[in-house]
């Protein structure tokens, strides 16, 4: 058969893939397409279900992750796991809408592949509001914007968690021993603030966004990947040891407080802008539907568990990342370097999108003499307003909750059932199912708006049980 790849086999999270069957179809059919609808044909060279499910781990695993400890003690001990998996299994119904509304209009167009933006922009041409028909190019518009917004968004968090993570371990140096049994990391030495860490990051990311060889990237990519899988497993060893009494700890926290965990847990669960991609690129893609529930499952776990686990074993002292409750010793110190090694590449990757949808517009209006020194220039223009956006809003947690709030509400929670009901209400929807399709985006619609105002007022007026410094 005959298929035009991802833009990069590395990197997963935004792409636009095609693949025409050129032979007899394989065997089964999608789970998530109905036989008489569509049917998937894998790529003779694709990826295997291991290899899908390594790159659907590797796409909603990142810095969410290690903020959630402070996520659960936003909603409380009891609230927050139950949260979290409430919103884990919403998250992957919408990821299963888009993947089977995907499928329908590829039957309906005769396409081999539609990418986010083109599902939502058919989604409208099938709406019976003859306005959304006629402007439903904007669809496209719409999607194209909030991944720029998300993973701009993404970029800058980085920028924050490692100016936090490399001031605290330069803070301590000159008192970090071989010591492990202390209870968190002591800042020892003035230091210099984090903005300036943050600053003192921007020509070091400038280079590193210039390499666009993303095969190159690969194998800092893979080392990054390893250094997180380690130091996950040390922060795991360390937080199950020693956890004390959880009698004091709130069961359920204000109200106030609880949009600032949903921005937070929808960040770390936004990953639904691999989903296409990755089905694409499979092999056999009728093992998809399995791998999205099993990878899922697992990345759920995993958050309860060490949302749940950390903020038992650190309780109201809890910081904005895990990593910075650490012990002072140089095992743990470690972790924080190798996370922050596994971020600064990861940077690079989720940089990837908004600079291949917005640098090839731009380029394409200068004379090709000047194409390189405008896509260096634009790179570096992007890094800046990254770098610029995390100083001004120097607060992991709260940079975390805003862009979960602005951006990965409405991409995984707020457009999935909206698409659905415009692609199936022309052709008749129940009740039931047009009852929930409202409900998951009326809730991401609060989340959303409530999730924002609660973030910038803490930006604004921070509250002492949630100011927290590294």
């Amino acid at each position: 058969m005959s298929a035009r790849r991802l833009r990069s086999e590395d990197y997963n999270d935004y792409s636009s893939t095609e693949g025409s069957p050129d032979s007899s179809p394989p065997e089964g059919l999608s789970s998530f397409s109905s036989p008489s609808s569509y049917q998937r044909f894998g790529e003779t060279d694709g990826t295997t279900w291991f290899q899908t499910l390594i790159h659907l781990l590797k796409g909603n695993i990142g810095t969410g992750l290690l903020g959630l400890p402070l996520a659960v003690k936003n909603a409380g001990i009891v609230m927050g796991p139950i949260s979290l998996f409430v919103i884990g299994i919403i998250a992957v119904h919408c990821m299963h809408i888009l993947v089977k509304c995907a499928h329908h209009f590829c039957n309906k167009h005769q396409k081999p592949f539609v990418d986010y933006g083109d599902t939502v922009m058919h989604g409208l041409e099938a709406s019976p509001s003859a306005w959304l028909r006629t402007h439903s190019i904007w669809g496209r518009h719409i999607v194209g914007f909030f991944l720029i917004l998300t993973q701009l968004g993404f970029c800058c968090v980085y920028f924050v968690f490692l100016a936090d993570n490399l001031k605290q371990v330069v803070s301590a140096a000159n008192a970090t021993t071989s010591n492990c049994n202390g209870n968190e990391t002591m800042v020892l030495e003035p230091t210099m603030d984090s903005r300036l860490y943050i600053l003192s990051l921007l020509p070091f990311v400038v280079l590193l966004v210039f390499i666009q060889n993303l095969k190159f990237l690969s194998i800092f990519s893979m080392l990054a990947n390893l250094a997180m899988i380690c130091s996950l497993i040390m922060i795991y060893q360390y937080i199950v040891r020693g956890i004390p009494d959880p009698s004091s700890l709130t069961l359920v926290a204000q109200w106030k407080t609880y949009p600032l965990f949903f921005g937070t847990a929808v960040f770390a669960f936004e990953g639904i802008g691999v989903i296409l991609p990755l089905e694409n690129k499979m092999k056999n893609p009728q093992q998809f539907p399995t791998i999205l529930y099993v990878g899922m499952g697992l990345v759920t776990t995993l958050y309860i568990t060490l949302g749940a686990l950390g903020y038992l074993r650190f309780g109201g002292d809890i910081k904005p990342s895990i990593t910075l409750n650490l012990p002072n010793c140089w095992l743990y110190q470690s972790v924080k370097l190798l996370y922050s090694f596994g971020i600064f590449f990861t940077y690079a990757l989720q940089f990837y999108v908004p600079a291949e949808i917005i640098i090839p517009v731009a380029v394409s209006q200068v004379p090709e003499r000047w194409a390189l020194w405008t896509n260096l220039f634009l790179r570096t223009c992007l890094v800046c307003a990254t770098c610029l956006l995390a100083i001004l809003i120097p607060r992991l947690d709260i940079v975390i909750s805003l862009v979960g709030s602005v951006s990965s509400s409405a991409l995984a929670l707020i457009i999935p059932p909206l698409l659905d009901i415009s692609t199936y209400y022309s052709e008749g929807m129940h009740p039931a199912t047009l009852a929930k399709d409202v409900v998951i985006s009326l809730l991401g619609f609060i989340g959303f708006v409530v999730g924002t105002y609660e973030a910038l007022l803490e930006l604004i007026v921070p509250t002492v049980s949630n100011t927290t410094s590294a």
